[in-house]
């Protein structure tokens, strides 16, 4: 399976298909038991822990169903937090993070803990958190699970909108066929084996 630049796709399946392995091996969270993984043209399957810690932090932004903020921490300072590992200045961060916090609709909530959000709010904080290192690939793994169906929407929204204008990769997955149905592509998972994948030019 291959990822392009700038591609919008997900990756669908009932419970236990192995949707989250697939997205952990993309994620390089966990090592395949056989095979390679590439990413840019590097063999990532080779590099040590600390290596791959460093390529997965510059190359990859994850979000999560249940957010995974720090509860007693802003708005701000959550989306800061991966630069902070990278060793930008606190100045820098906080200026990149008050970008990716406008860039998904949330200029004002800066300063608000997530105990102060919606959730939707607070999966959009995740999505500037996932953006503000500008990755190559955005990996969300059921974005809209604990969310209402209009909330929901509305992160969806952001996801696409992210994609087509800042052109970084997402791959999506979940097991709601709908939510599935509007990537331009699919993969369809089923007991450990990609069942089907409908690229672009094949999808209807």
């Amino acid at each position: 399976m291959r990822i392009e630049s700038g591609e919008y796709a997900s990756i669908v399946g009932p419970s236990g298909s192995g949707k989250s392995t697939l997205m952990h091996l993309l994620g390089l969270l966990d090592r395949p038991s056989g095979g390679v993984i590439t990413v840019g043209g590097q063999d990532a399957t080779s590099l040590s822990d600390a290596a791959l810690a460093v390529l997965r932090n510059r190359t990859i932004g994850f979000v999560f169903q249940s957010f995974q903020l720090l509860a007693r921490t802003s708005a701000l300072d959550n989306v800061a937090l991966p630069l902070l590992y990278r060793g930008v200045a606190k100045s820098d961060r906080r200026e990149q993070a008050a970008s990716a916090l406008a860039a998904v609709g949330l200029a004002s909530r800066t300063g608000h803990k997530p105990t102060e959000l919606s959730g939707g709010e607070q999966q959009r904080v995740a999505i500037a958190r996932a953006l503000v290192g500008e990755p190559d690939l955005l990996l969300a793994d059921e974005p809209t699970g604990n969310l209402d169906t209009r909330t929901g929407g509305e992160v969806m929204e952001t996801l696409e909108r992210l994609n087509a204008e800042q052109g970084v990769a997402v791959v999506l997955v979940t097991h709601d066929r709908e939510i599935s149905e509007r990537a331009p592509r699919q993969i369809f998972v089923r007991d450990g084996l990609i069942e089907a994948d409908l690229a672009p030019a094949t999808t209807q």
